[in-house]
């Protein structure tokens, strides 16, 4: 595995620290008035999920980790653990769904998603950036109400509430954004 430099370390790296597989969340670069220069880094564990925060100097040498990306299709959900199917190999694989966190109920029937690997142990999964729901429940649409940034909340089919623009009105279908968990656009 490549080494790098502490001063090399970007957000979404995956570095080997202390035995364990760490993803960089956060980086500051600090140039210190006195003494060199220094990358503290905000550290989230792949196994467990636990932070740390940790000073790399430019002469710390750190592994960079490279996972593997697969795209696997959701099958079903069994006794709180997700069941996917590699397209390819047509193998199956069974996640925890605490591993999607709170865009679990985003996760529809037969949805690709990307498993990231290392060696054959699966450590995080992400949702397609947007995905299309239908609004169960919305305020009705008042005509005239064309007021810039004014949003009503909206219950989606999946349970999920987002705030929508006024226009949106009952059982029409949505794009949400899943990493920001807000309206992007009508379906």
């Amino acid at each position: 595995m490549p080494k790098i430099n502490g001063n090399e370390i970007r957000p979404g790296n995956v570095l080997e620290h202390n035995g364990g597989l760490w993803a960089a969340v956060k980086v500051d670069h600090v140039k210190p008035g006195k003494g060199g220069a220094f990358a503290q880094v905000e550290l989230r564990n792949l196994r467990n999920g636990s932070k740390d925060n940790v000073r790399f100097r430019s002469a710390d040498k750190v592994e960079r980790v490279r996972l593997e990306q697969k795209d696997q299709q959701f099958l079903y959900e069994q006794d709180g653990m997700l069941v996917f199917m590699d397209a390819e190999t047509y193998e199956q694989i069974e996640l925890p769904a605490e591993i999607l966190g709170d865009r679990r109920p985003f996760l529809q029937d037969g949805m690709t998603i990307v498993v990231e690997f290392y060696d054959s142990e699966a450590l995080n999964a992400t949702l397609p950036q947007k995905v299309t729901c239908k609004v169960v429940e919305t305020e009705p649409v008042v005509k005239g109400q064309t007021a810039a940034n004014s949003f009503k909340p909206a219950v989606l089919d999946n349970g999920v509430k987002v705030m929508v623009p006024p226009f949106v009105g009952q059982d029409e279908d949505i794009v949400v954004n899943t990493e920001t968990m807000e309206y992007a656009e009508r379906a």
